[in-house]
């Protein structure tokens, strides 16, 4: 029988207490001998081990070996299984055994070829890891899930997370050059995966080729890229469990949020209350050990990186240059030029030189064309059909005056006349504000409609409303009293649209605007 480290307590107590060896023995129901080993040792002597009894599957141990080498180069979930392995030991190779000695066999196979590894202590300030992650958030228009990029110090564990439209690289450029104003410090190593995005080569080893936007932020910042080995991301375990603790803790419970710059504050301050906590066998908090790492990072340039993508465009015949399968339109100055288009996170803008002539918001739907009405008033002059037929002009968003405008002016004009009226209106917002435009339309409502001339030129109507400014004083007194009647206007009103286009007929009579129909040739000039 066993004894346990209890019995041999007892058994030594009564023998401090004065009983004798026989007494032992007859009260403990041992013999002497063994009463002579317990007081010889404090504790039971650890088991013999017991000697492997033979098995039916040590004559398989080879075969298995071997299945299960060649199963090191198949993906996971096409490796054998220990029930498979006993299906074609049984089936294959006359097997009589059970399948609990060949499941025995494969669990101490595996243990054996399990990965260790080696704590790693990184100095402050060296090390930044990166890596996305992805948390499901409730928008107005429903449940979506968003990308966030996710950084961390090696040795502070310092988080920042910022959430993306996408993982392209812009949005990595934007997600980086943002974490380090959050840190305001530098990396001199920076880790990642082998995301294509920042490395679209991946050669033997740890060597990788780098997207050329990728390389200018490093070199910008002048920080190390670093990559993990494939298919070894605990390279880099302290993002892999920042990312974790993003979903788990700081998107629980599912954020509900109206847009993603609310997600980013929400998150940036998560990751402020973070640095106040101590982690495990730890001492100092997160913040107090990433001020130790800011003082040995690199120190931020002067200026932040221009997050983007470049990439030289041809404006077309409809004044728009392609962008990632997108149009955006420039100034029709610009026609059949070729410009440099800047791909942001959220915007895009068109260069010529260093210049910008265009600026847009990004879009990610596909096939939309993004265009600003302003860069088609110079061809709209010669092509005023386009208000009705365009969809640039027709979803443009005017003030209600503008409406009203228009519908006055093609009664009084006639329906091109009036158009024609409303597009040389239309052409002062290239000088003017919206808002300055629409107070001169304002003003030169009467009640028989708008005065086109007011608008066009509102300040010599003004001094002409005012009459001579010069003094009076000296002048006879029927001199004085006269009054010199405002010039009647309506007639240069009829010419207006003439005015710049390369239509040289006869103008219409006054109150009569252009037929609604003109002959083929015309028709096809105008166009």
């Amino acid at each position: 029988m066993v004894l346990i480290v209890d019995k041999y307590a007892e058994v030594r107590l009564a023998y401090r207490d004065g009983m004798g060896v026989n007494d032992l023995a007859r009260t403990f129901h041992h013999s002497k001998r063994k009463i002579q080993e317990i007081l010889a040792q404090a504790e039971p002597p650890p088991p013999a081990p017991r000697e492997p009894r033979p098995s039916l599957v040590d004559a398989f141990k080879p075969i298995i070996d071997a299945i299960l080498a060649a199963d090191e180069p198949a993906p996971p979930k096409q490796r054998h299984t220990a029930s498979k392995l006993f299906r074609r030991l049984r089936d294959e190779h006359g097997y009589a055994g059970g399948a609990e000695r060949v499941r025995w066999y494969v669990r101490a196979h595996r243990q054996r070829h399990v990965e260790t590894f080696i704590p790693l202590a990184h100095e402050p300030g060296q090390r930044l890891e990166a890596d996305f992650g992805h948390i499901y958030v409730d928008f107005p228009d429903g449940r979506r899930l968003v990308p966030v990029l996710v950084t961390t110090w090696g040795y502070s564990n310092c988080p920042f997370a910022l959430a993306l439209p996408t993982e392209r690289t812009e949005a990595i450029l934007h997600g980086l050059v943002t974490a380090f104003a959050f840190y305001g410090c530098v990396p001199r190593e920076l880790w990642w995966d082998n995301p294509r995005t920042v490395a679209p080569l991946i050669f033997k080893g740890r060597a990788r080729g780098l997207h050329e936007r990728y390389t200018a932020l490093a070199s910008h910042y002048t920080f190390a890229p670093r990559f993990c080995l494939v298919r070894a991301p605990q390279e880099k375990p302290r993002v892999e469990g920042r990312v974790k603790f993003c979903q788990r803790d700081w998107a629980m419970p599912v954020p509900q949020i109206l847009d993603l710059q609310r997600l980013n504050v929400h998150l940036r301050q998560c990751a402020l209350l973070d640095q106040v906590r101590t982690q495990a066998e730890q001492r100092e908090t997160i913040g107090q050990r990433f001020a130790r790492e800011r003082v040995q990072a690199l120190v931020l340039p002067p200026q932040p990186f221009d997050a983007c993508l470049r990439q030289p465009a041809q404006v077309d015949k409809y004044q728009t240059v392609r962008f990632d399968h997108h149009r955006y339109s420039v100034p029709r100055a610009l026609a059949f030029q070729t410009l440099t288009v800047k791909g942001y996170v959220d915007a895009v803008t068109v260069v010529a030189g260093d210049q910008e002539i265009a600026r847009h918001a990004r879009s990610y739907e596909p096939g939309v064309w993004v265009v600003e009405p302003l860069h088609y008033l110079a061809a709209l002059g010669r092509r005023p059909a386009a208000l009705d037929q365009a969809h640039v002009c027709r979803n443009w968003e005017l003030p209600a005056v503008f409406a009203e405008l228009r519908r006055a002016l093609e009664k009084q004009h006639g329906a091109t006349g009036g158009r024609r009226h409303f597009v040389r209106v239309l052409q002062l917002l290239a000088q003017q504000s919206l808002a300055q435009v629409e107070q001169a339309s304002e003003t030169s409502r009467t009640a028989s409609g708008f005065r086109v001339a007011a608008i066009l030129h509102p300040n010599g109507l003004t001094a002409a409303a005012r009459g001579p400014t010069g003094p009076r004083d000296g002048l006879p007194a029927a001199a004085q009293a006269a009054q010199v009647p405002l010039p009647n206007l309506c007639p240069f009103d009829q010419l207006l649209f003439w005015e710049g286009t390369d239509d040289r007929r006869s103008p219409a009579p006054a109150g009569e605007g252009e037929p609604e129909t003109a002959p083929a040739a015309d028709q096809a000039r105008r166009v």
